[in-house]
């Protein structure tokens, strides 16, 4: 038996799988709660053998923390590095890195910094690059880009998520949320109709697209490819497959490889795309250690 633990702090927003370990694994995310389905699978493919912690992004949590405070990409990068710190004193246990989309960029960014303790970093579905030939990112972008657009937004999302939790989640279920899993649609329910969980998603969109505008750092990447794992999937705006192409041509050694499945981006809002992926990580961290 094993025990999933939500902490909903004023710093972190995790869950965590304890037990005696030998290794320990990070996930990055964005709202916690929709990667539970995931975190769960993982940790039972992985035989209860190595402590997981999957951790959130600050003021993206049921309850404004931070007092309205707006947070960049950067400044989310800096409150991993100190979980890090805090969470992993003992140098002596080996650290694995698992990102999702901005998740993938922020890994990379906390491998660079703890190069001796990480001993693998998986990007899944990484967003890595702004694609320009995205009609969503560009209307993300000016929607981000908008202090007005971005409060009107967050204001109409707020005041969805104000109404009976009946409403609201008839709401996401016939929008957002058609195919979601149970644990998804709560998840939006419980944390995205909020006006600072809104308005914090739409800034650090803004600083990803000015970071993610400069061309990635491939000869780091270059160095530490026997470290790293890339996954993509089809129809992906967020990790096309032209960035796909791009890593194949740059590092033609790194694991990079394509699911097709026909699991989105978003995989962690299905049951099947949750265990599906997990398995995938859980053969790739097999894998590495055992060589």
């Amino acid at each position: 038996m094993y025990q999933v633990t939500l902490m909903n702090c004023r710093r972190f927003m995790r869950m965590i799988h304890r037990c005696t370990y030998c290794s320990y694994l990070e996930i990055q995310t964005g709202i916690v709660s929709f990667y539970k389905d995931f975190v769960e699978s993982l940790y039972q493919l992985l035989g209860g053998r190595v402590s997981i912690t999957a951790i959130g992004h600050l003021s993206q949590t049921t309850k404004d923390w931070e007092g309205g405070r707006l947070f960049s990409l950067q400044e989310q990068i800096d409150h991993k590095i100190e979980f890090v710190r805090q969470e992993l004193q003992n140098k002596d246990i080996p650290l694995l890195l698992v990102g999702h989309s901005i998740g993938s960029y922020i890994s990379i960014e906390l491998y660079r910094k703890f190069q001796d303790q990480v001993v693998y970093c998986i990007g899944l579905h990484p967003f890595m690059m702004v694609n320009r030939q995205s009609r969503q990112q560009f209307l993300i972008g000016k929607l981000a880009g908008s202090r007005l657009l971005s409060t009107l937004v967050s204001s109409f999302v707020a005041l969805l998520g104000v109404l009976p939790s009946r409403v609201s989640s008839f709401v996401v279920s016939k929008t957002i949320g058609k195919s979601w899993s149970r644990t998804a649609s709560e998840a939006a329910c419980t944390y995205l109709l909020k006006y600072h969980v809104m308005r914090n998603i739409l800034f650090m969109a803004l600083s990803e697209f000015e970071k993610l505008s400069e061309t990635p750092d491939w000869a780091f990447m270059k160095k530490s490819s026997r470290k790293l794992s890339f996954l993509f999937c089809m129809d992906d705006h967020w990790a096309p497959m032209h960035v796909f192409e791009e890593i194949w041509k740059q590092i033609p050694e790194m694991d990079v490889s394509v699911e097709r499945e026909g699991h989105t981006h978003a995989f962690c809002c299905s049951e099947a795309g949750s265990l599906y992926i997990a398995q995938h990580v859980a053969s790739l961290i097999k894998n590495h250690i055992s060589d």
